[in-house]
């Protein structure tokens, strides 16, 4: 039976409210992680997590959800959302990683982005870090580096999302390890 009402993949986290900070263990290696609830990753690029009731920041004036099962209360106007389901699995596909990374990069254009999945690890490091690739800001390599600097060391813990980040521009063959953080600069 399929409950679409739930996310298979989701993980224990809590959010700790006087510090506002997702604290909990990733899925994929079992890495601990304590990271905001977003951080800023590029000029208006900005990549997080959200628990239902959280109040998305006045300055985000577009919002990409890759985690339906919660929302950010919105308070004010934004100028676009997009809903998107995506699962942090390895079976998850990569058809529309594309289109939603230069739709960010579009958006990024008018005012900050920010793309949000449950905890900002995986789902929204692919579409990012792909955002950072397609708009000429990073390599792949130098991508998964500068998420990992700025967002957390467990960023892209998901082995198929980094496989598939770090092998996409360069097409068959291995994938490099992740570069310096500078190389993304």
């Amino acid at each position: 039976m399929n409950d679409d009402s739930v996310d298979p993949t989701a993980i224990d986290i809590r959010l700790d409210p006087l510090r506002q900070r997702l604290v909990g263990i990733t899925a994929h290696g079992h890495m601990p992680f304590d990271v905001p609830v977003i951080s800023e990753i590029a000029p208006n690029l900005w990549q997080g997590g959200c628990r239902d009731g959280l109040l998305l920041p006045t300055f985000v004036t577009h919002l990409v959800s890759l985690y339906p099962w919660e929302q950010y209360e919105i308070a004010h106007v934004v100028d676009s959302e997009v809903y998107v389901r995506m699962y942090d699995s390895a079976e998850q596909g990569f058809d529309q990683v594309d289109a939603l990374a230069a739709w960010v990069n579009a958006c990024r254009k008018t005012g900050p982005v920010l793309v949000h999945c449950q905890v900002g690890l995986n789902r929204s490091s692919l579409i990012a870090g792909r955002a950072m690739v397609l708009s000429g800001e990073a390599d792949p390599a130098g991508a998964v580096a500068l998420l990992r600097a700025r967002r957390s060391p467990a960023c892209l813990c998901n082995p198929s999302f980094e496989a598939w980040l770090l092998g996409r521009s360069r097409g068959e063959g291995s994938p490099d390890p992740a570069s310096d953080p500078g190389d993304a600069e």
